[in-house]
């Protein structure tokens, strides 16, 4: 069923273009090369970030940050095995995926520490990776409050999903 999806907006496209005397190969290519100028604005930031993100993981960085902030987000109510998670989501959604992932699979899906990945991954966003794309796309090149407040709203969202799950599950 699904596969007929893209086809049939195809045709609809198709027959409204020639209901409209217009022609849909000249709507395409110019749609294409709009799409090309965009890929060209966002795909050097997207490379510096994901080379940023490698360098992070590699270097051991990620787990020195892990280890020191642990005992400060213990405190505030996000269980410690999820600081990983913490440093990565605002960071890399795919990595943040596989860590959440991990998690899952170590501790199990309907345990604390499990639910408490899951939440997290869905109330809060990859917000290095958003402000790079977006205003990479539209040519903004100094953030200014954007990204603070982002990782304020990412910080809260870890502290609510942490709260949420203790609230609910335990």
């Amino acid at each position: 069923m699904y596969e007929y999806v893209i086809p049939c907006v195809l045709a609809v496209i198709a027959v409204l273009t020639l209901h409209r005397k217009e022609n849909a190969y000249d709507h395409l290519i110019t749609g294409a090369a709009e799409g090309l100028k965009m890929m060209t604005t966002i795909v050097p930031s997207l490379i510096i970030l994901l080379s940023a993100i490698y360098m992070l993981r590699a270097s051991g960085a990620m787990d020195a940050a892990a280890a020191f902030l642990a005992p400060a987000l213990s405190f505030l109510g996000i269980p410690p095995e999820t600081v990983l998670l913490v440093l990565i989501r605002p960071l890399s959604g795919s990595a943040a995926l596989a860590v959440g992932a991990e998690l899952m699979y170590t501790h199990g899906p309907d345990s604390l520490i499990g639910r408490t990945a899951a939440v997290m991954l869905g109330s809060t966003e990859t917000t290095f990776y958003t402000i790079s794309v977006y205003f990479g796309a539209c040519g903004i090149q100094k953030t200014r409050y954007a990204l603070p407040a982002a990782l304020i709203a990412d910080f809260v969202g870890f502290l609510a999903a942490s709260w949420t799950v203790r609230l609910f599950y335990a």
